[in-house]
C-alpha cells in the first residue's frame, strides 16, 4: 500500500499520557496535566511514585484546559480557563457565533513545569475580565511511595508515611517522609513541596494546599512550587547539575543537517498541502453549481454551513488553487440575495447573505438562520471577489451574469447602510434575534471604546469603509472591460471620494493610526485594534499614512510574536482568549500581508508571514485553527493557547496559508491581458519553492521561485497556453511601474503613477 499524501495519521504511544522528564525524575500525567493515583501516573524518582495526586481547583471547580504541550522533554506548559468566580456570564450570544462565557470573561491559569534536579512548578492566575474577582485556589497533593509496578498491580511493600506541614527558613513546606523495611533491606525516601514564592500566604487543609486570591481586572497572581526529592538510600540521589551536563554533551556531540534543515520550507509546503485538502473537504456538495463551481462550509465542528463572507474570503485568499470556489460562491450567493424587507432575518433587497443553516431549528424557522442577512461585510466583499474572478479567468461569459448582483449589493449599501447620508456605511440589526455587531468582528462584545465600555450600534467601522472602497474601485475596472463605461466612471469617482472622506474622518494623528470606527454620534472609536490592517489591504489608506499605519499595527501591543492581535494588549478590555478582544486570527493576518505587499512594505510582510508559519509548525497536521490566543510570545508562553471553541479545520484559516505565499511571491494575475505579474521577495527561511500548474485564464504555468543571496528570482519550468510572465509589482501596488500594455488598457479611468 502506498502512503496517501493527505492522511492525518499521527501515531503517539501512550496517547492519554504526558511525560516530562530528565534522568531519574519522571512526571507522568493525564492529558490535562493532572493525576490522581492512576496506573503509571505521578511524580516518579528512582521508579518510586513520590507524588500520587495533583489536582487544581478554583472554588471547587476544575479549570478547563485549552492548550497543553511539552515544550521540551524536560518542560511543559498548560493553559486553562474558566469564568471568574462571581462574574455574570450574561446572556448567550444571539448572533451567529457560539462564544462561551469563559472566552469573553476569562480567568486564566498558566502552569509551567520544568524538571532538572527537581520539579519546579510556576503558576500564574490572570483575571482577563472587567471586574475584580476573589476565590480559593486549591491544589490537592498526596504521596504513596509506590513502586512503579505497584501502580498497575497490588501493593506489596509496607512502610510508614509521615506528612508534615511546617515552616522552614521562612518558607512553608509540605513534607512527605517514607521509610520501609524488608528483612535486612531498608529504604528512606522523601518529597518536600516548598512554596518558594506566592503572592498570598498558603495554608494546608485536608490534603489541599490552599491560597486565597484576589485579583483586580488584568491583575495577575503568581506562585512557585518546588518539588524536592530525596532518595537517601541511593548513592548520588538524582545526580547533580544534570541540566548543565546534558547541554554540554549536546553542544559537543556530532550534528546532522540537510539543505532545508534550518528553514521553514517543509512547514510551508506541508501547510499548503494540508490547506488544499481541507478546503476541498469543506465543499458543500449540495450547493454545487457544476463540477468545477462550488462553495464551502466555514469550519468544523461548529460551522458546517454556508457563511457568505467566510466563503467569499476563503475562495479569494485561496484563488491560487483555482477559480472554482470563487465561481461557485458568487453564484450561490447571487441566488440567495435579499429580495424583500424582512426584519426578523435582517433582510433587505440586494443585501447579501450572512449565513444559511440546515439544522432543525433553522429549517423549522425557530430562529432566522435558515436564511439570515445580518452582515455588512458580505455585500461589500461580493464585488471584490467578482473582480478577482475576472483577474484570474478573464472570462466575460462567466463574469457578466454576476455583475447585476454585485451592483445590487452596492445599491443596498447606499440605501440601507448609509442611513444618515454622511457617506459612511454603518450597521444595526432590526431583528429580535439578530447579530449585534455586523462588521468584520461580529461577536457581541467586539467593539469597545478606549475605556473598555461597549459601543452600541449604529457603528461605521473602518474596515467596512475600506471594503466598499475597494469594491467600487475593482468593480469599475470590470465594468470598463464589459463596456459599461458610464457606470465604471461613476464607481471609480465614488471610490476616490470615499477615500478622501475616510482619511479625514478616521485618522487619529496622536495615535498614528485609524479609529476602529465611528459611533452613533459619529465620534471616533479610539480603541487600538487590528481593524485598520484591512484598510491597508483594501488600499483606502492614503499613501502618506501607510508606513505609519503598518508600524503601529506591528507594535508590541498588537503584534504578539505569532500574529496581530484583534485588540491591543494595553487596552482595558484586552483578553487573549476573547473572540475579538485580543485573540489572533490567521485569516485577517493574511489580508494584512497583502496590505504590506500593496505598499511595498516587505520587512513587515516577512515578519507577519514568518510568525504565522512558525505558529503552523506548532499545530497538529500543519493546520492553523480558527483563532488562537494573543499571549506575547516568550519564555512564559512558548506556544499560543487556543481560543476555547476554535474550529479546525477552518476554511479561511486554510486559505490564509495560500494567501501568505501569494504575498511573498508578489503574485498577481491579469487574465484579460494574458499576464501574470510576479515580484518575489523570499525570506531566508523559504529559500526556494515551486508552484505547479498555476491557472491564469486558459493558460497553465509552473514556476520555480528561488533566493540568490539577498535577491529573489524565478524561472518558468513549464507553460501551456499563452501567458506573459512579467516581473513587477501588482497594478494596485503603490510601488508599481506599469508595463505599457497594462497602462494603455487601464489609463482611461485609472490614475497611473
Amino acid at each position: 500500500m502506498i502512503d496517501r499524501p493527505d492522511d492525518l495519521v499521527r501515531l503517539r504511544p501512550w496517547e492519554d499520557l504526558v511525560v516530562v522528564s530528565h534522568g531519574r525524575i519522571v512526571l507522568a500525567t493525564d492529558r490535562d496535566g493532572s493525576f490522581d493515583g492512576g496506573p503509571n501516573r505521578g511524580l516518579f524518582v528512582h521508579q518510586t511514585r513520590l507524588l500520587s495526586r495533583h489536582r487544581c481547583s478554583i472554588d471547587g471547580l476544575p479549570p478547563k484546559p485549552v492548550a497543553l504541550s511539552n515544550v521540551t522533554q524536560d518542560s511543559w506548559t498548560g493553559y486553562y480557563v474558566l469564568l471568574p468566580p462571581g462574574a455574570d456570564p450574561g446572556e448567550r450570544d444571539q448572533g451567529s457565533g457560539h462564544m462561551e462565557p469563559a472566552s469573553e470573561q476569562t480567568l486564566e491559569l498558566l502552569l509551567n513545569r520544568t524538571v532538572s534536579d527537581f520539579l519546579r512548578e510556576d503558576l500564574a492566575l490572570t483575571n482577563f475580565s472587567p471586574r475584580p474577582t476573589a476565590f480559593e485556589l486549591a491544589i490537592e497533593l498526596d504521596a504513596d511511595f509506590a513502586d512503579q509496578g505497584e501502580t498497575m498491580d497490588e501493593r506489596r511493600q509496607q512502610g510508614e508515611i509521615d506528612r508534615r506541614w511546617h515552616e522552614v527558613d521562612g518558607a512553608w513546606e509540605l513534607a512527605f517522609n517514607y521509610v520501609a523495611e524488608h528483612e535486612a533491606a531498608r529504604i528512606e525516601r522523601r518529597l518536600r513541596i516548598r512554596v518558594a514564592a506566592a503572592d498570598s500566604p498558603p495554608s494546608y487543609q485536608e490534603g489541599r494546599l490552599v491560597f486565597q486570591v484576589e485579583l483586580p481586572p488584568h491583575g495577575t497572581w503568581r506562585a512557585r512550587l518546588d518539588f524536592l526529592p530525596e532518595i537517601l538510600d541511593v548513592a548520588g540521589g538524582v545526580g547533580r547539575d544534570v541540566a548543565r551536563r546534558r547541554n554540554l554533551f549536546l553542544h559537543e556531540s556530532a550534528r546532522f543537517s540537510t539543505p532545508e534543515c534550518d528553514t521553514l520550507a517543509p512547514v510551508v509546503t506541508g501547510a499548503l498541502e494540508r490547506a488544499r485538502r481541507d478546503l476541498a473537504n469543506l465543499r458543500l456538495g449540495d450547493l454545487d453549481q457544476g463540477e468545477r463551481s462550488w462553495t464551502l462550509g466555514a469550519g468544523l465542528p461548529l460551522y458546517a454551513a454556508l457563511y457568505g463572507r467566510d466563503a467569499l474570503t476563503a475562495s479569494w485568499q485561496a484563488a491560487m488553487l483555482g477559480p472554482e470556489m470563487m465561481d461557485g460562491t458568487l453564484r450561490v450567493l447571487a441566488g440567495l440575495q435579499g429580495k424583500e424587507v424582512d426584519d426578523w432575518r435582517d433582510e433587505q433587497p440586494g443585501r447579501m447573505l450572512h449565513e444559511a443553516h440546515t439544522g432543525p431549528l433553522a429549517a423549522l424557522d425557530l430562529n432566522p438562520r435558515r436564511r439570515y442577512y445580518g452582515s455588512i461585510t458580505t455585500s461589500g466583499f461580493y464585488p471584490v471577489i467578482l473582480a478577482e474572478l475576472w483577474h484570474w479567468t478573464g472570462d466575460r461569459d462567466r463574469v457578466r451574469p454576476l455583475v447585476r448582483p454585485a451592483l445590487d449589493a452596492l445599491r443596498w449599501l447606499e440605501t440601507f447602510s448609509d442611513r444618515d447620508g454622511d457617506g459612511f456605511y454603518d450597521y444595526q440589526t432590526r431583528s429580535s434575534e439578530g447579530v449585534i455587531h455586523q462588521g468584520w468582528k461580529d461577536s457581541p462584545d467586539a467593539i469597545v471604546d478606549a475605556d473598555g465600555a461597549p459601543v452600541s450600534p449604529p457603528i461605521a467601522t473602518c474596515e467596512e469603509q475600506a471594503f466598499v472602497h475597494v469594491a467600487k474601485l475593482h468593480l469599475s475596472e470590470v465594468l470598463w472591460w464589459l463596456d459599461e463605461k458610464d457606470e465604471a466612471r461613476r464607481l471609480f469617482h465614488e471610490a476616490g471620494e470615499l477615500k478622501k472622506r475616510f482619511n479625514e474622518a478616521f485618522w487619529m494623528e496622536d495615535e498614528g493610526f485609524f479609529a476602529m470606527g465611528l459611533d452613533s454620534r459619529r465620534r471616533p472609536i479610539r480603541s487600538i485594534g487590528s481593524n485598520p490592517g484591512h484598510c491597508l489591504a483594501a488600499g483606502i489608506v492614503d499613501s502618506s499614512l501607510a508606513g505609519t499605519t503598518a508600524a503601529r499595527l506591528m507594535a508590541d501591543d498588537l503584534w504578539s510574536g505569532w500574529g496581530v492581535r484583534t485588540l491591543s494588549a494595553r487596552h482595558p478590555a484586552f483578553n487573549p482568549y476573547s473572540y475579538h478582544r485580543g485573540s489572533v486570527w490567521p485569516v485577517e493576518n493574511a489580508s494584512f500581508a497583502l496590505g504590506f505587499l500593496r505598499f511595498g512594505l516587505h520587512a513587515e510582510l516577512e515578519t507577519i508571514c514568518r510568525g504565522m508559519f512558525e505558529a503552523v509548525r506548532r499545530f497538529d497536521f500543519h493546520r492553523l485553527p480558527e483563532a488562537f490566543s494573543g499571549h506575547a510570545r516568550g519564555a512564559d508562553h512558548p506556544f499560543p493557547a487556543l481560543y476555547p471553541q476554535a474550529n479546525s479545520p477552518q476554511g479561511w484559516s486554510a486559505s490564509a496559508v495560500v494567501c501568505f505565499l501569494q504575498s511573498l511571491l508578489g503574485l498577481y494575475p491579469y487574465a484579460p491581458l494574458k499576464m501574470l505579474l510576479v515580484d518575489p521577495h523570499l525570506p531566508a527561511w523559504l529559500p526556494e519553492i515551486t508552484v505547479r500548474d498555476l491557472r491564469v485564464g486558459e493558460a497553465q504555468v509552473t514556476l520555480r521561485f528561488h533566493r540568490e543571496g539577498e535577491a529573489s528570482s524565478y524561472e518558468v519550468l513549464d507553460q501551456r497556453g499563452t501567458l506573459h510572465v512579467i516581473r513587477q509589482p501588482s497594478p494596485w501596488s503603490l510601488t508599481a511601474s506599469f508595463g505599457e500594455r497594462l497602462k494603455d488598457a487601464l489609463a482611461s479611468f485609472l490614475p497611473v503613477k
